[in-house]
């Protein structure tokens, strides 16, 4: 119990020396948006409104997703934003999610094509994102056709854009990709109703700001992010930022 209670304690002295917080993502909006503009993203000012709290500062960036693991897994960042269990299940994630995310399949506009079950995406190319997790299923497939034609992966700071053009532009026949995410980054595009749903892929994720395994003080810092999403819900703070990106509580 004791060696437990230093540990704790050197976390916290760890966290009040620090002063600032290192949060990496690609963006995502709305769960994570462009750094320093008004709309950071929904899960950026829940993290910046509990840090806050503590007196420390947040520094947020944006980065391709698979480099952001690999450097918070390594402890050159202090936490990723937008994980769930399945894309880092060794990194710290604090008891409350900060986010909801429901991956839905995408395709052109008049496209017959639907999701039934895995057998469905048997003739299609599928669009994807390198380091994404979908839903268990899904990765499955993806994981076992990767090399192939069927499955398209990209990277980079704007991944989302380029399966858009790749869909439209017919290189691939579906994508997968958050709901609000699609819907706000075909609003930027102008290419409303460009698109139909076609299909949920698997149910729908809690999302976490998750740390280094590596961070002395990713613990302290989980339960920030806990007891800060916790705090701003009970406060309807929480409700006037998510009202912000035009969501609603997942609660």
């Amino acid at each position: 119990m004791g060696k437990w209670i230093a540990l704790l304690l050197f976390a916290a002295s760890h966290v009040a020396n620090g002063a600032e917080v290192t949060i990496r993502a690609d963006v995502w909006y709305p769960h994570n948006g462009t750094p320093g503009s008004a709309t950071p993203g929904y899960m950026i000012e829940i993290a910046q409104a509990a840090f806050a709290a503590k007196g420390i500062n947040v520094n947020y960036d944006a980065m391709p997703w698979e480099r952001a693991l690999t450097l918070t897994r390594e402890g050159k960042i202090d936490c990723v934003v937008g994980a769930s269990p399945d894309d880092a299940p060794d990194f710290v994630y604090p008891t409350e999610p900060q986010g909801r995310n429901q991956n839905v399949f995408y395709v052109r506009q008049g496209n017959a094509w639907r999701f039934s079950d895995m057998a469905s995406l048997a003739n299609v190319k599928l669009g994807v994102i390198e380091g994404y997790a979908y839903a268990d299923e899904l990765d499955a497939y993806i994981e076992a056709n990767k090399g192939t034609p069927k499955i398209q992966a990209v990277t980079g700071d704007t991944p989302l854009d380029q399966n858009i053009k790749k869909l439209l532009a017919r290189r691939v026949d579906v994508i997968v990709e958050s709901a609000p995410v699609l819907q706000a980054k075909l609003k930027e595009m102008n290419l409303e109703g460009k698109l139909d749903a076609a299909g949920d892929a698997g149910e729908a994720d809690d999302l976490f700001i998750a740390c280094s395994p590596k961070l002395p003080a990713a613990p302290e810092y989980a339960r920030i992010l806990t007891e800060g999403t916790q705090t701003l819900r009970q406060s309807g703070e929480l409700k006037k930022i998510l009202s912000k990106y035009g969501l609603s509580d997942w609660k």
